[in-house]
């Protein structure tokens, strides 16, 4: 029958045949080349797509700065990775929905606005002047690229005008000046005494009957979520790189092929003068800029000071104010016309007038920084991280693909993959969907975890991509669906709440009761019995003296007529409850010209904020915003 086959698997009848099966195959490749698919979405908004890779990038970023402002006091398990992930999309989506808008109105944020934010910024800035190679650190230390940054920065610029076009249009009336002094620094005066809940606390005051009522009625209170254990292979670059052998003839071999790793490369100093033509200008403009420019150099070469013409006439609002002086940069950073201008002069000499894309400049080399390379010696340190990191990636690639074989051939065990590579089987903490910790806390991770492949068939997973240089499989161990539990394992916990609720509810009607016996005949001091009294003392709705929940209640409570005292009971933060007397108000004096002024720029500030707030959930709720972030990362 098979030679049947190939005897008639000729002439047309095999053309067919083949044209049937490449179209699949040539779609299909068309697909994975143009990656179609490929990428997995968070969010889209008005059509434009939020990848999980972004997301995730930008999350990692937020959980970073998180640990830099903490330092020793940053603890993971404080904070809910799925929470702050979300709250991270919704920046971002709010960023894009703010971005779009801005664009529709116009704004924007050219190159000229760009560079001079980025050469003002102190963080770069080196004996006070933009630093070239702080600047190169600071972006490698972000994992940015410096087109990456300045991108953010543009965002940045665009979303402030918008900002600042809402709040410079707030103004604050004679009206709203007054009624804020009025009541912003007015005073009250308070005397008050506290019930103690704990006064009515009594064990066994709980019955079995209350427990078992308690606890049919809140049963989804009681409910252990859905919780899945793993076993799992790590593969880490910087691991691997860690158990390579090195020697010096490696290192020094390393070291000679990557000098310009550990070294400074040349820097120079330079001022300018710029007269602004950009690239969309009309020829009448450019011609004019260029006259100008002329003008400038001819002032120049008479023997006039170069930064005090910089300072009058230099359009470069970065520099200007400096004489022109742009401090020390590398080559990179600066315009091309306008670097390959600096790097042809020689120390002290200006230059002809020179085209950029901000226009025509006037360049004086002010001075020159050699570029050095670190000795051998001084930099094995560096070379040895370097080698290691450089030889960890290389054998990650070839054992990711190993892995990922192996795993596959044997799906019903981790053990055999990583015996044969050399790695360990780690095992997790039991988890939640909502709560993960360390490598596996990822919602592609989680993902896989819960497919039904891993968790239904227990089979080992794909090999998953944690970042560039790391992958882990991982294997369901354990596995236990979300369930009420059992009476008898809350029991306790019931008990305790309603102990404490029977102690709050009899402080809270003692607390009624007193209330109701004040009067001015009768005052709290005799009411309070043996309670300790408090005050009389004055406050100010800012002032610390009193629990937060009593200051509200008080600023709340009516002004009493005169001769006449306002009374009232508050729960506090622990369940414990304040009785209260409120027996003056004095309102808040209108402020001195002086104060006036700074006074009106916070509100105005203020105001300008909430009504920034307003516009911006308007610009929202009439954009198309889709999240498309699912169960595996919620």
């Amino acid at each position: 029958m098979l030679q049947e086959i190939r005897d008639k698997a000729q002439g047309w009848i095999a053309w067919a045949i083949v044209i049937l099966i490449s179209i699949p195959f040539a779609l299909w490749g068309i697909q994975s080349y143009l990656g179609i698919g490929s990428e997995p979405l968070a969010a889209t908004v008005n059509g434009v797509e939020i990848t999980e890779r972004s997301l995730e990038s930008q999350f990692q970023r937020f959980r970073q700065q998180l640990r830099d402002q903490l330092g020793s006091a940053y603890r993971p398990e404080l904070f809910d990775d799925v929470r702050m992930r979300k709250e991270v999309l919704n920046r971002m989506v709010n960023d894009e929905v703010l971005q779009q808008a801005s664009h529709e109105m116009g704004l924007r944020a050219g190159s000229s606005m760009i560079q001079a934010a980025i050469l003002s910024m102190s963080i770069f800035h080196k004996d006070g002047r933009f630093d070239q190679q702080t600047y190169e650190r600071s972006l490698q230390l972000q994992g940015l690229s410096p087109a990456g940054f300045e991108e953010r920065v543009r965002r940045a610029l665009v979303a402030e005008q918008l900002t600042q076009a809402v709040e410079n249009g707030t103004f604050i009336t004679a009206r709203e000046l007054s009624e804020s002094d009025r009541l912003q620094k007015q005073t009250r005066e308070i005397t008050y005494f506290t019930i103690p809940a704990a006064d009515y606390m009594v064990d066994n005051s709980v019955t079995d009957s209350e427990v078992a009522s308690y606890y049919e009625t809140n049963e989804s209170a009681f409910i252990s979520p859905e919780k899945i254990k793993l076993e799992y292979i790590l593969l880490d670059a910087e691991a691997i790189g860690e158990t390579i052998d090195v020697d010096d003839e490696l290192l020094r071999g390393f070291y000679d092929d990557n000098q310009d790793l550990y070294g400074l490369p040349e820097q120079r100093q330079a001022s300018h003068i710029l007269i602004q033509a950009t690239a969309d200008a009309d020829q009448a403009a450019v011609d004019q800029a260029k006259q100008k420019i002329e003008d400038l150099a001819e002032k120049i070469r008479a023997g006039e000071s170069f930064a005090e013409l910089a300072k009058q006439h230099s359009q470069d609002p970065g520099s200007a104010a400096s004489g022109g002086d742009l401090g020390m940069f590398g080559k990179g950073i600066m315009d091309p016309a306008f670097e390959n201008a600096v790097f042809s002069l020689e120390e002290g000499a200006v230059s002809d007038p020179v085209r950029s894309n901000f226009g025509f400049h006037l360049i004086k080399l002010t001075g020159i920084k050699a570029g050095s390379v670190k000795p051998f010696d001084e930099a094995k340190a560096e070379v040895e991280k370097g080698y290691r990191l450089a030889e960890g990636e290389k054998l990650y690639f070839e054992m990711a693909e190993e892995l990922a074989n192996l795993s596959y051939d044997d799906p019903t065990s981790l053990e055999s993959s990583a015996s044969a590579l050399g790695l360990t089987v780690a095992e997790s903490e039991w988890m939640t969907r909502d709560q993960q910790t360390g490598p596996l806390a990822k919602p592609k991770v989680l993902g896989a975890a819960y497919s039904d492949d891993v968790l239904k068939e227990r089979n080992n997973s794909e090999l998953i991509e944690l970042d560039s240089t790391s992958s882990v499989v991982v294997r369901v161990l354990d596995h236990q669906e979300a369930s009420v539990e059992p009476l008898d394992d809350v029991r306790s916990r019931i008990v305790e709440l309603l102990t404490r609720q029977k102690a709050e509810e009899q402080a809270g009607a003692e607390a009624g009761k007193r209330v109701a016996e004040i009067s001015t005949t009768n005052p709290l001091m005799q009411v309070a019995g043996n309670y300790p009294v408090t005050g009389p003392i004055t406050v100010t709705r800012n002032s610390r003296e009193l629990p937060p929940a009593l200051s509200s209640e008080l600023f709340r409570t009516l002004k009493p007529q005169a001769g006449e005292i306002s009374s009232g009971s508050i729960k506090l933060a622990q369940g414990d409850f304040a009785v209260f007397v409120l027996s003056q108000v004095t309102e808040g004096e209108s402020a001195s010209d002086e104060s006036r002024v700074q006074q009106v720029e916070n509100m105005r500030r203020l105001y300008g904020r909430s009504y920034y707030d307003r516009v911006l959930e308007d610009l929202e709720s009439r954009a198309d915003v889709q999240i498309l972030l699912k169960q595996d990362s919620e």
